[in-house]
């Protein structure tokens, strides 16, 4: 017969089987974080130390749990299946720390090992459950919930700890306490579900059962003791190994940081120890030295001195054992490839000190090479011409004042340009003019070897040289001489000879200046005065060079308002058919009228103009005012004759300038084919360019004239190359035509090679009758000089010419 045992629980048991599942999930849940970081051995260890504390703690609960319960009869527990339980718990445990122990918990991971756990739970609750020697039927629906809360709890279990394990995130701590909360009531709602779903009763066939009598209450409280302290030491234990553990990691990872600094850096970084041995270095330092790992590895440092360059390697040394005396040292110095190229560094010794002692030093180079050889040419350019080579404004500034400075007594700057440089500029291009330079800069050079003299190029074609004060004002005209007679040798440029000169100006310190200002404005003016002279010479500068100075100044000054206040004003100088003494037409020469100083010659203020860049502007409007008044003629009755214009260099070589011819006599009204522009060799030094210029001029009716023919230097296969309609024989070979064979063969090789080239020829500077027969027997017919007429202005030359000529057309 079956009889049923009805029993009741102790509450503050039941409290406690809950506390000690609360600790027992803290303590799991600690232990996750503890066992992901342990490595080998170890990860083994807390493996089995978790499965054992987890286990015990989840079987102290239960067993608590079950004294809690209280039988209206005394009960018997089999000692083997209590154990067996136990064993059950901490094998269940131990596969569930392993699963949410690894790096990654993937969801199938996540169910399987909760199913493990559940199971294992389970088997523990029921395994105990049936170490009571007592009859016990279940429920099947509370034993099934049973179950299902053991499973449930077993994966949020899992899941807690898998997420919960660094144990590093804000709020850590507290997240472990609330999920150990949760983790506990789940543990502990499965085990009182459990127990609900047991019923107890007196079977006959136990009544003599044998098994071992507890005294519940007691025994309760000994193993929920126990059980909290165990976990309580625990749990300590593994804060105590967390933090020790997270001493190492810390200390793990700046070593890793320090060594991929290390290893990793750029620049060649070498440790020495206080014996001066080599205790460390970085592949850096290998490819600085060219060296393997052999030649630092168990080595002092004087092994890897000899690599010093010489020249350093004493002072290396000394910086370097002073950085073992504790002082920073901070240099450069250079070092010799293992392939033998010199290789500049820029190094930093750091002492390293422990306890106050240095006990050793670190060597830190960095490869400066290049970067020093940039700043190396920085310097140079800095204080050099690029382009030549020489000292530069800069440089020879410092040196010339540094020469005062040190009270060296009387020395000599000379200042230098280089005549008709613009026009190999302007004719050639900048490539040639570049090449004239440095051929110019190279025989200067050659000229002054044998002196103590600093040659500069101040820009452009201007150079200077400083004369040491050794030399006398004999020696420094020699070299000036040298100099001059070196320039004027032809150079060979695109296929052609071109002949330049050098103009001079020599200034004396201190007679001419006191300071370095002052000396270089004396000498430019000197240059200046040899300029004015006709060039290709040297000058030493005078008192009265500083007043002609202060003129040409001033007359700059007023030239420009002369422009702008219609002071200039054009002459005519007929150009007259010798055989019946007409007019076939005039070349208009540009006159200035100064309020004070009379009428002032254009070969006084053209150079300015050209100087200053009012060329441009002064002839343009010469030829306007040539074109209007030529127009005014021909409306007035003629003759129907040409105007001669000389354009300057500046005019040919402007842009469009068939366009801005064109404009002008569209605004003044004269026609293409009466205007003639007078043009000189020295422009038509580039062909390609100056080919494509002259004939838009010709296709568009412009007549073209070569003047002074003769006294430039270029090619005689221009004349065949170009749009030539006339030559202008230069009043040069006219002067003295008379008396020189020479002359008078050169007009005449000029009138018939121009006449086979179907050229007209007129000769200017025509002054007396002898000139004149001499230019007619050779068949020039054209002439222009003062013999028939000077310069007139516009009235004049309507008056003595134009009218005359209308009358007796009239009279026809």
């Amino acid at each position: 017969m079956v009889h049923h045992v009805h029993g009741s629980y102790d509450m503050l048991l039941v409290l406690f089987s809950y506390v000690v599942a609360v600790v027992a999930s803290y303590t799991v849940l600690d232990l996750v974080g503890r066992i992901s970081t342990a490595k080998g051995i170890h990860r083994w260890g807390w493996l089995w130390f978790g499965a054992v504390a987890m286990g015990l703690g989840v079987w102290s609960m239960h067993f608590v749990g079950m004294l809690a319960f209280s039988l209206s009869v005394s009960v018997a527990y089999n000692l083997l299946t209590v154990i067996l339980s136990v064993v059950v718990v901490i094998a269940a445990s131990f596969v569930a720390l392993y699963v949410v122990g690894r790096g990654r918990l993937s969801v199938a991971q996540l169910l399987s090992g909760g199913l493990l756990l559940a199971a294992g739970i389970s088997a523990m609750h029921y395994i105990g459950m049936s170490a009571m020697q007592i009859g016990i039927a279940y429920d099947p629906v509370l034993f099934a919930c049973s179950i299902l809360i053991a499973i449930v709890a077993s994966v949020a279990a899992l899941w807690l700890a898998f997420y919960l394990r660094q144990g590093n995130a804000h709020g850590g701590l507290w997240k472990k306490l609330g999920s150990s909360l949760i983790m506990g009531a789940a543990v502990v709602g499965m085990h009182y579900t459990g127990m609900r779903a047991a019923r107890f009763h007196m079977a006959e066939a136990m009544d003599g059962a044998n098994g071992m009598m507890l005294d519940q209450k007691f025994l309760a409280y000994i193993i929920a003791g126990g059980t909290l302290l165990t976990l309580g030491l625990s749990i300590f234990g593994i804060y105590i190994s967390n933090r020790f553990s997270r001493k190492d990691s810390e200390i793990r990872q700046s070593e890793k940081w320090y060594r991929s600094l290390f290893e990793n850096n750029q620049d060649a970084i070498i440790s020495i120890d206080s014996q001066y041995r080599i205790i460390g270095f970085n592949p850096a330092a290998i490819r600085l030295t060219g060296l393997s790992g052999d030649a630092f590895r168990n080595r002092t440092i004087e092994g890897i001195l000899p690599f010093v360059a010489a020249e350093e390697r004493e002072r290396t040394r000394d910086m370097f054992l002073k950085s073992l005396g504790g002082e920073m040292q901070n240099y450069e110095t250079a070092i010799v490839h293992r392939e033998g190229r010199r290789i500049d560094v820029s190094v930093v010794n750091v002492p390293v000190e422990q306890d106050g002692q240095v006990v050793g030093s670190y060597i830190i180079a960095k490869d400066v090479t290049e970067e020093k050889g940039s700043k190396e040419k920085i310097q140079y350019l800095a204080f050099h011409d690029e382009l030549t080579g020489m000292p530069n404004r800069r440089m020879f500034n410092q040196a010339l004042a540094e020469l005062i400075r040190s009270d060296a007594g009387r020395f000599s700057v000379m200042v230098m340009d280089m005549d008709r440089f613009k026009l190999i500029n302007d004719s050639l291009g900048h490539t040639y003019g570049d090449l004239f330079l440095q051929e110019v800069s190279q025989r200067i050079l050659r000229c002054m070897s044998d002196y103590r003299v600093t040659l500069a190029r101040m820009g452009g074609d201007e150079f200077t040289l400083l004369c040491d004060s050794c030399y006398g004002k004999e020696e420094v005209a020699r070299l000036a001489e040298r100099i001059i007679e070196a320039v004027a040798v032809p150079y060979r440029l695109k296929e052609n000879d071109f002949y330049v000169t050098a103009s001079i100006g020599i200034a004396v310190y201190p007679q001419d200046g006191e300071d370095a200002v002052q000396l270089l404005k004396n000498a430019d003016t000197a240059m200046y005065e040899v300029k004015k002279n006709g060039k290709n010479g040297y000058q030493f500068y005078t008192g009265e060079l500083n007043a002609q100075l202060q003129e040409k100044i001033e007359l700059e000054v007023e030239l420009r308002q002369a422009l702008m206040r219609d002071q200039l004003f054009l002459d005519y100088q007929p150009q007259i058919r010798a055989g019946d003494g007409q007019m076939i037409g005039v070349e208009a020469l540009v006159r200035w009228r100064h309020p004070s100083r009379g009428t002032v010659s254009p070969g006084v203020f053209i150079p300015i103009a050209e100087e200053t860049g009012m060329i441009y502007e002064l002839g343009t409007w010469v030829l306007r005012e040539a074109c209007r008044q030529m127009k005014t003629w021909h409306d007035a009755g003629g003759p129907l004759i040409t105007v001669s214009v000389n354009l300057s260099s500046q005019q040919f070589h402007q842009p469009n300038l068939t366009t801005y011819i064109k404009g002008i006599l569209e605004d003044t009204g004269l026609e293409p084919q009466y205007l003639e522009l007078e043009i000189t060799e020295s422009m038509m030094m580039d062909a390609a360019v100056s080919t494509g210029i002259l004939n838009e001029l010709t296709e568009y009716g412009i007549r073209i004239s070569l003047d002074d023919f003769g006294t430039g230097y270029s090619s005689l296969s221009y004349l065949k190359l170009l749009p030539i309609h006339k030559l202008k024989i230069d009043r040069s070979f006219i002067r003295d035509i008379v008396v020189n064979k020479n002359d008078k063969a050169i007009v005449a090789t000029i009138i018939s090679m121009a006449q086979h080239l179907n050229m007209d020829v007129i000769a200017e500077g025509i002054e007396t009758k002898e000139q004149l027969d001499i230019l007619t027997d050779n068949d020039c017919e054209k002439i222009q000089g003062y013999y028939y007429s000077r310069p007139l202005p516009a009235v004049e030359v309507e008056q003595e010419f134009f009218a005359p000529m209308r009358i007796a057309a009239a009279a026809k």
